[in-house]
């Protein structure tokens, strides 16, 4: 197989991945009453609090899907913005209580899916193998075509 080959092949199995994992991120999140968008962006301040740009940067998205998906969960009372002290425009986006919980309630059926994909893969090692090997490919596109999102 080609270079060219290789690559149109891992441009169509990302994309389809892509569309596998919000289908079941769709699924794991009803319950929560978030969609698949809204959980990807309160799980990046779950943690931690974090700029709307950082936010999209983590995500590889645009800052201006990232600010409506925040607005949003912060009209649902899911996070708040709080001022930072780093910069007086970008405020901090942070979970709150309800939304960690919201969090929360996805955790079993994630962890269920992260056991049931271990196993298919076998084991727990694989998973990480399969994981570094899609974060090198995002690391090394960024370098050979810098205007694509890191």
């Amino acid at each position: 197989m080609s270079a060219v080959d290789a690559l149109s092949r891992s441009a169509v199995a990302v994309l389809h991945l892509n569309g596998q994992f919000v289908a079941l991120l769709n699924e794991l999140t009803q319950a929560s009453g978030l969609s698949a968008a809204q959980w990807q962006v309160l799980n990046a301040v779950g943690t931690e609090p974090r700029t709307v740009s950082d936010v999209a940067r983590l995500l590889g998205t645009t800052r201006q899907s990232v600010q409506r998906l925040a607005d949003l969960v912060v009209e649902r009372g899911l996070a708040a913005y709080r001022d930072n002290p780093a910069h007086r425009r970008a405020r901090l986006l942070t979970a709150t209580g309800p939304g960690k919980v919201a969090l929360r309630e996805v955790g079993p059926g994630h962890a269920e899916l992260a056991e049931q994909l271990c196993e298919k893969l076998g084991g727990e090692a694989e998973l990480r193998r399969s994981v570094e090997a899609l974060c090198g490919l995002s690391r090394a596109l960024c370098t050979v075509a810098p205007r694509v999102p890191s």
